[in-house]
């Protein structure tokens, strides 16, 4: 590896504030704001919008949008002029 070229890569706290979920990783992505992690450390706090605690799709609350799509309206269409 060349030197001088490559980010710092450290380890930092995901966090998702919207459900207070947080994990520890590595990352090149930096942080001014800092917190304590529970080996007594402490690591730059990075903050996202959702993780697998909040997403619908991980936590199974995800709803179908789609009542009868385009595919369905057509056959009643065609259905009623019959």
């Amino acid at each position: 590896m060349q030197n001088g070229i490559h980010p710092k890569y450290q380890t930092v706290i995901f966090l998702d504030a919207s459900v207070g979920y947080k994990f520890l990783s590595g990352s090149t992505k930096t942080s001014s704001e800092l917190m304590e992690w529970e080996d007594g450390n402490t690591y730059p706090v990075i903050r996202v919008d959702s993780s697998s605690a909040s997403h619908p799709f991980f936590t199974g609350k995800l709803k179908n949008a789609e009542i009868g799509g385009r595919v369905d309206k057509f056959k009643q269409r065609l259905q009623h002029k019959k």
